[in-house]
């Protein structure tokens, strides 16, 4: 069954096609024009809530029932499952290919990022452009975490690994000048895992 890749020519956009395409995998492009606003459908945000592409659609996952998966290291991880390629199933084998996509995800990609956005600017702008331009970005996760937290205690339903690697970022949420208040599902669910001894014994360990 054919898969729906909704994305654009972008580097996230070609992880997936180039994937697709090694493991064999029947699919279509469902292009989202990114340049024109295309991200914010709601038809699109149905299927990626952080209104940015690739987004995928199976019809055929799990159970033979559809599903719909966003965020591409998401999609990747999703897809060496489903095929067996790609992703090692011993985990040592395993573990530096998580690395890997975890430091691309979190910095070979981002900050690149950065650099082709400024790279493309006709004038030097100043420092307060691009804290402004940082800023707002982050107050837009922000929007988004809250948003997913408004329906769900956890990011994922149950606690999982996935909360524990969002509050190492909130945890700095005074320095990213950001008032918890004016989030009110981040606030609770922030206030709610530090109320759990693990996660106090976590953050008072001593790592320096």
């Amino acid at each position: 069954m054919t898969i729906q890749l909704y994305a654009w020519g972008t580097p996230n956009g070609r992880k997936i096609s180039v994937a697709l395409e090694e493991m064999a995998l029947p699919y279509e492009v469902v292009p989202v024009n990114i340049g024109q606003g295309e991200q914010f459908a709601p038809e699109f945000l149905r299927i990626s809530p952080n209104n940015k592409i690739p987004a995928i659609v199976d019809p055929d996952g799990p159970g033979g029932e559809p599903i719909s998966v966003f965020e591409s290291g998401a999609i990747l991880l999703y897809l060496g499952e489903k095929t067996g390629q790609f992703l090692p199933r011993d985990l040592r084998a395993r573990v530096p290919v998580l690395e890997w996509l975890m430091w691309q995800m979190g910095g070979f990609g981002p900050m690149p990022g950065q650099v082709h956005h400024f790279a493309a600017l006709e004038s030097e702008e100043d420092r307060r452009y691009g804290l402004k331009r940082f800023s707002d970005e982050t107050h837009r996760l922000y929007r988004v975490l809250d948003a997913r937290l408004a329906g769900h205690e956890f990011v994922a339903g149950e606690l999982s690994v996935a909360d524990f690697a969002i509050l190492g970022w909130a945890w700095r949420h005074e320095r990213h000048k950001v008032n918890l208040a004016d989030y009110p599902n981040v606030k609770r669910w922030y206030d709610a895992l530090f109320a759990r001894p693990g996660v106090q014994r976590g953050f008072a360990a001593k790592l320096d």
